[in-house]
């Protein structure tokens, strides 16, 4: 298990800003748990408590839609905060949250953090920055999603998961293996139409897929059927 010393040095926004006293406070009251592949780390509708912080792995947050089919808003990648915006709002979570593989999350009391941030400006400022650039990426996949069709959404997927994770040493296979289910859920569409176009992309050379592996053979003409929708 990772240590919480080790977890802080991992965190220099927030370890940078604190005084001797207040680190200990965090070490002290701080959380690590490592989470399963698709445990639940938080559901719709739970009190926010913590906020949460991954260390290492990627946690996919998705809200539950019509008929049961969930939509991932986003995918967190290490080192990320994540589901401090309701408790920021007083409110309770709206979307859930689980282990896109196995992950470690730091958690530490939101009590704890509103003090810290009364106390620490630049701290309250690191995090008004990074809630106001989520609300600008959040802005604009929420249009892409609703207005493009489902080869635009499936390249921007693909590409979003390149952007997000990078590639394996050939430059090429993305470094996260969704099943189809997430690929479909990241893309707004049900499994099926996922998986025909997935098998489209294949026969168009745009992509190869070896099991979950995407490998992206035609990079430049996957931007443009994302830009033309």
């Amino acid at each position: 298990m990772i240590k919480k010393e080790e977890v802080l040095a991992k965190l220099p926004d927030l370890d940078g800003a604190l005084s001797q006293d207040q680190r200990e406070q965090v070490l002290a009251s701080m959380q690590v748990r490592t989470y399963r592949k698709n445990e639940l780390i938080y559901a719709e509708g739970d009190i926010p408590s913590h906020m949460l912080c991954l260390i290492s792995g990627k946690v996919k947050i998705y809200k539950d839609g019509v008929g049961g089919r969930a939509q991932i808003v986003r995918v967190a990648d290490a080192v990320e905060y994540f589901g401090y915006r309701a408790a920021f709002a007083d409110e309770n979570y709206v979307t859930a949250a689980a282990a896109f593989e196995t992950s470690v999350i730091a958690s530490i009391p939101m009590g704890l953090v509103r003090q810290l941030i009364m106390r620490n400006p630049q701290l309250g400022w690191f995090f008004i920055k990074r809630l106001a650039t989520a609300l600008g990426k959040s802005d604009a996949r929420t249009v892409n999603l609703t207005q493009k069709h489902i080869r635009g959404r499936l390249a921007e997927s693909i590409l979003f998961l390149k952007e997000s994770y990078g590639t394996e040493d050939d430059g090429r296979t993305l470094a996260i293996c969704p099943s189809r289910e997430d690929v479909a859920n990241l893309s707004n569409m049900t499994t099926s139409n996922a998986i025909r176009t997935l098998s489209t992309f294949v026969q168009e050379k745009l992509i190869f897929l070896d099991g979950r592996k995407i490998k992206i053979l035609d990079e430049a003409a996957l931007q443009k059927i994302s830009k033309m929708g």
